[in-house]
């Protein structure tokens, strides 16, 4: 049982975990074990809530966003308990998808459309968080639409990105 109310909820690519994300004063983002129905991980980082969350498809990195007063973006090693890339954004947001690769994610909201990227350093050692990388999409004559889901594609549509609105638009 959690210890505050549930905002936000999503399976691993392999089914085996549920990571949620918390409403309240310090939420927590909580990976559970399916099977064992037990909790394997909880990570502060978020100071009101939990708008959304989601596995990588590569089950390294969990990303979580904040609500709208937190308005932090951040990228968990879920592994280790740390944040490796964080950022504020400008605006809410209330949806986010992997690429099939896990190379980068979009975040869509109010106004909003943004592509963020996990490189990878060549450092041989990163002694903290870094900043995450981001570039919004372009949304030209859409610009005042409030997008409520993402969906990067898959197979023969990867590289595609799939968007729609509160008012019906349905965008790739």
């Amino acid at each position: 049982t959690p210890r505050k109310s549930l905002s936000a909820l999503a399976f691993s690519p392999d089914g085996k975990y549920i990571v949620t994300g918390e409403n309240g004063h310090r939420p927590a983002v909580r990976i559970w074990d399916v099977d064992e129905k037990s909790q394997v991980a909880e990570m502060l980082g978020h100071k009101y809530g939990v708008a959304c969350v989601a596995f990588s498809p590569n089950m390294k990195h969990i990303v979580s966003m904040g609500y709208q007063h937190d308005m932090v973006l951040n990228v968990w090693d879920w592994k280790k308990d740390i944040v490796v890339a964080s950022n504020k954004v400008s605006c809410r947001v209330i949806a986010l998808s992997f690429s099939e690769d896990s190379s980068y994610f979009v975040t869509v909201g109010n106004r909003h459309v943004r592509f963020w990227f996990l490189e990878v350093s060549t450092e041989a050692k990163v002694t903290g968080t870094v900043p995450l990388v981001g570039r919004s999409g372009i949304l030209g004559e859409l610009h005042n639409n409030i997008f409520c889901g993402v969906a990067c594609g898959q197979g023969r549509m990867a590289g595609n990105t799939f968007c729609v609105s509160y008012s019906g638009l349905l965008c790739q």
